[in-house]
């Protein structure tokens, strides 16, 4: 009984390292949640509020008249229709960028892992170097390329500029996952006569699940969030919403309607933070199945 009671009692005491942590944890919660507080609140306020500062304020007067703006009427350049065009740019730049990379990640690492050919460690360092080159130094050689090849700012240019940025890592995420199957799964499979695709398609892709989602959710959200590739090569028909939010945020004149920027940019976000607060879970679990060993 003592001894119960003496336990109950350290375990009530203010141990400093737990209120460290849980201080920690806090502040980092705010440095991240107040930045988007500030944009939610701003984005349902008429500008009349927003020009009186307070920017902590919850709105007066809520209005979801500046998230329609953003979507449909807000001014890109020379063009007044609002980011939504960007949007569908967007998933059609991600969709097919998203399953290709992943396809040709998975059979890079397939390959790698259970079919190794002489220079096989020496063509996946080669690989990975392509991971560590910053993107401002291909630009240019990309350009000509596209060019020559006649896809230069075209859909298909810019879904070709995508995967090909996006195999090092796909390759590397696959690759480590396959390597913490046993081989004797692949052995055994050899022996039934299974081929290269058999095996992959019918043994290896199934037991990919959990890598897939890992893949999928770093594809998606990497191909959506970035500008510079989009700007150069997607060509002006196809540019994707990151580049129409710049559009917004910059061509305004007269007076910055920030309710609307920070709608846009909301708006812009949606789709990756959907994305990381419904599979977050998935992603970890993916993770912790494979894809860092090897």
């Amino acid at each position: 009984m003592n001894a119960t009671v003496t336990r109950a009692r350290r375990n009530t005491r203010l141990d400093p390292a737990r209120i460290g942590i849980y201080a920690f944890l806090v502040s980092a919660a705010a440095f991240f949640l107040l930045p988007l507080y500030i944009m939610l609140v701003t984005s349902v306020k008429p500008m009349d509020e927003i020009r009186l500062g307070n920017i902590f304020a919850l709105p007066l007067s809520f209005t979801m008249e500046p998230w329609q703006t953003a979507w449909s009427s807000a001014c890109t350049g020379v063009d007044c229709e609002g980011i939504r065009g960007g949007f569908w740019n967007s998933l059609a730049i991600v969709a097919p960028s998203t399953v290709l990379s992943i396809l040709i990640g998975a059979l890079n690492g397939y390959a790698l892992s259970f079919w190794r050919a002489r220079g096989a460690g020496l063509l996946f360092g080669i690989l990975m170097m392509g991971a560590f080159i910053p993107v401002q130094v291909m630009i240019y050689p990309l350009v000509q390329i596209l060019a020559a090849l006649h896809l230069f700012s075209s859909l298909p240019g810019i879904i070709l500029i995508h995967v090909i940025f996006g195999m090092p890592v796909m390759t590397l995420l696959f690759r480590n996952y396959y390597a913490s199957i046993p081989e004797e799964l692949f052995k055994a499979a050899r022996i039934d006569g299974g081929g290269f695709f058999r095996i992959f398609l019918q043994l290896m892709l199934p037991m990919s699940t959990p890598i897939i989602i890992v893949a999928a959710i770093m594809q998606v959200t990497g191909i959506w969030n970035d500008y510079i590739l989009g700007l150069v090569f997607a060509g002006r028909e196809n540019l994707p919403m990151t580049v129409q939010l710049n559009n917004v945020i910059n061509t305004t004149t007269g007076v910055r309607l920030y309710n609307v920027n920070m709608a846009a940019t909301i708006l812009t976000s949606l789709v990756p933070l959907s994305i990381y607060l419904v599979s977050g879970r998935w992603f970890v679990r993916g993770i912790a199945a494979g894809a860092v060993k090897g």
